[in-house]
């Protein structure tokens, strides 16, 4: 590891030119009532009946520490009851820290290095039609904007960094970091984030009650300890873990194609939560706030069963064919991959708030390079059609010619719909 990484480093890799930041604020008893308060209300208006008493309660306890992001002030105004209203930016990291993770994940003292091996955007445009998640690969190259310490949030401010892998910032600056160093590749703005572990992971696929995901070809993957055959698998708990981390069990064993993977389960996970009405279950939403807030370190802003109900909500009606998984285009260079010129047009569809929509030619390329899963219909159902490329807006004769409504990916950029259903393409130990 980079020694500018390393946490005992950290002191050495601060810009003496940059203003001191103020110290985070310490929660207050009145604070904390007022959470337990919302808290309260929020369970009551979701599940109502006796409950509401002990589910605050419950949940007040459930309340792990949080981070502050500093850019909470975009929230002002933002309603506590009902669908959240306009666009949501939230990043989820995954952490490989094996800290207070038990022993069937490795020795913490000897296999941990707290890498943000996934690190994930979930883009709700400002009128809720349509959703973006983007998967950015844990060995592409970044910059990273100067951030404050959090061993230190009211000294000075580490070093800016250039070119290193963006899975390096977790440790090297701390959940804040990541936020700034994602809104700086994007130029989008993230008031959401949250960082969980491997038992979290675990935690939240039984909350939701299972996800069932398709397998194309065995998977084999000595490195997690999973063993799935082709066919149709409900998967929850450790499995569901080891299917979401394993990269050597599918694809061409790299992270992207365990990316792909990745998303195989997360469209599974849609569907579910849409056609199964999770999103209209109080119990199941409580259920679903109670393991977040006792599994991930969350955010400020994030941390309150409300708001995660008013996320919930805003997704709540939208097309599954309008939420997309998008691996973050990269090209190759050496040690590991970088943007590519196709990711200003990932960009650029963020902050216009624009929906996007495959080349259907993409993934056929992407399946015969890298081994990603293959679009495989589940028997019964019909191969779902591909969406037709947006077509170019007419020359503007008239100043109020709409702009196009939709943004073209190019063949580079790889993903998926909610409502394509795929299946993971599995290596077995001889292919590896």
């Amino acid at each position: 590891m980079n020694e500018a990484l390393r946490p005992s480093s950290r002191r050495a890799a601060k810009n003496p030119a940059v203003a001191q930041h103020g110290k985070l604020r310490r929660r207050s008893i009145g604070r904390t009532l007022a959470k337990v308060a919302g808290i309260g209300l929020s369970v009551a208006l979701v599940s109502g009946g006796a409950v509401a008493a002990y589910a605050a309660w419950d949940l007040a306890n459930t309340l792990k520490p949080t981070v502050s992001l500093g850019n909470e002030d975009v929230l002002e105004g933002v309603p506590d009851v009902g669908a959240m209203e306009g666009g949501v930016n939230v990043l989820l990291v995954g952490s490989d820290s094996r800290e207070g993770q038990g022993d069937g994940f490795g020795d913490p003292d000897e296999e941990t290095a707290v890498l943000n091996d996934v690190t994930m955007l979930m883009h709700i445009s400002q009128d809720h039609s349509h959703v973006e998640v983007i998967s950015f690969p844990r060995d592409m190259f970044v910059d990273v904007p100067a951030c404050p310490d959090p061993e230190d949030p009211a000294g000075e401010p580490l070093y800016e960094q250039y070119g290193v892998k963006i899975n390096s910032v977790l440790d090297y600056g701390g959940l804040g970091c990541v936020v700034k160093t994602v809104e700086q590749l994007t130029g989008v703005t993230i008031p959401f984030a949250g960082t969980v572990q491997f038992l979290g992971v675990a935690a939240m696929s039984e909350a939701v009650g299972g996800v069932e995901v398709c397998v194309a070809e065995p998977i084999e993957d000595e490195h997690t300890d999973l063993y799935l055959p082709a066919g149709m698998h409900e998967l929850k708990g450790l499995e569901a873990l080891q299917f979401l981390r394993t990269r050597h069990g599918v694809g061409d064993g790299s992270d992207l194609g365990r990316i792909s993977n990745q998303q195989v389960f997360m469209s599974a996970l849609a569907r579910k939560l849409q056609d199964g009405g999770t999103l209209g279950d109080p119990v199941a939403l409580y259920s679903i706030a109670k393991a977040a807030l006792g599994n991930m370190e969350l955010s400020d802003s994030l941390a309150n069963p409300t708001t995660m109900v008013s996320i919930a909500k805003a997704m709540k009606d939208i097309d599954l064919s309008k939420i997309a998984f998008i691996q973050y285009p990269t090209g190759t260079t050496d040690g590991g991959v970088m943007p590519s010129d196709s990711a200003e047009i990932v960009n650029l569809a963020l902050q216009n708030d624009t929906p996007v929509v495959f080349d259907p030619t993409a993934d056929e390329a992407s399946f015969a390079s890298a081994g990603d899963p293959t679009a495989v219909p589940v028997e019964g159902e019909a191969a779902p059609a591909a969406e037709a490329p947006a077509e170019e807006a007419p020359a503007a004769e008239d100043p109020a010619t709409p702009a196009p409504t939709t943004e073209a990916l190019p063949t580079d950029v790889t993903g998926q719909t909610a409502a394509e259903t795929r299946c993971s393409a599995g290596r077995t130990l001889e292919d590896q």
